[in-house]
C-alpha cells in the first residue's frame, strides 16, 4: 500500500464491511506473531470473534475506519463495557466533581457501575506507523464515546505491545497496574480514561 496521497477521511462502518477485513487480518497476524508462545491458533481465532457485530454498532458502540484514498490505514472500535474489568481497583480514579465524585463506580466483582466505553481494536496499517494515526483514531473514539453519554473509557492491551501502552499513557490514560512490573508478569494491561477535565488521584 503507497503513502496517502489525500486527507485521510473518517468513516463510521459496520464490522462486516469488506473495509474492515484488512484491519481483522492484519490484527490477526500481529496477535500470531507476538503471542504464538500463549495463544494458539484457535485461541486467537476465538479472541478476534468473541464480540458480536451488534457490540460496535449504534446506539452503544461504533467502529471507525480511516481512509486513504479509499482505502484503510487505521480503525478502531469501542463497545458497551458489560463485564467484570481487570486491573488493580487501588489504581482507579474518579472525577473531581459531577454525578461521579461520589459513590461506587464499580460493583464488588468489578463490573462499572458507571456507563463505560471498552475500546477494542486499534489498528493501523503497518505501512502507514509513525504519523500519528493511531492518536487520531484514539481521538475519534473519544468524542464519539462522549457524544454517546459515557463519561468513562477503559481497555486492555496485551503485554507484548509496548507501543500501544505507550500511546495510551501519553494520551492520559491511567495505568491500573504497576508500571514498573514485568508487563509478562501482569498479563493484560488495563487503562481507564474519565471524559471530563479533572480527575483525582486513585480512590
Amino acid at each position: 500500500m503507497s503513502v496517502p496521497t489525500t486527507a485521510v477521511t473518517i468513516r463510521s462502518v459496520h464490522l462486516h464491511d469488506p473495509l474492515v477485513r484488512p484491519l481483522l487480518d492484519e490484527l490477526a497476524h500481529e496477535y500470531a506473531s507476538r503471542y504464538r508462545s500463549l495463544l494458539d491458533e484457535d485461541d486467537l481465532r476465538a479472541e478476534m470473534e468473541h464480540y458480536p457485530a451488534a457490540d460496535f454498532a449504534a446506539p452503544h458502540g461504533d467502529l471507525v475506519l480511516l481512509l486513504a484514498d479509499g482505502e484503510p490505514v487505521a480503525g478502531g472500535a469501542f463497545r458497551r463495557r458489560a463485564e467484570p474489568e481487570v486491573g488493580d481497583p487501588a489504581r482507579r480514579t474518579r472525577p473531581d466533581a459531577g454525578p461521579h465524585a461520589r459513590g461506587a463506580t464499580h460493583s464488588d466483582d468489578g463490573v462499572p457501575l458507571v456507563a463505560t466505553a471498552e475500546l477494542k481494536r486499534i489498528w493501523t496499517h503497518s505501512a502507514h506507523r509513525r504519523r500519528g494515526l493511531a492518536r487520531q483514531v484514539l481521538g475519534e473514539l473519544e468524542q464519539r464515546a462522549a457524544e454517546r453519554g459515557y463519561p468513562r473509557i477503559y481497555l486492555t492491551t496485551g503485554p507484548r505491545q509496548p507501543e500501544a501502552a505507550g500511546l495510551y499513557l501519553s494520551a492520559g490514560y491511567t495505568p491500573l497496574f504497576d508500571v514498573t512490573r514485568d508487563p509478562e508478569e501482569i498479563g493484560p494491561l488495563a487503562f481507564e480514561k474519565w471524559l471530563c477535565p479533572h480527575v483525582s488521584e486513585p480512590a
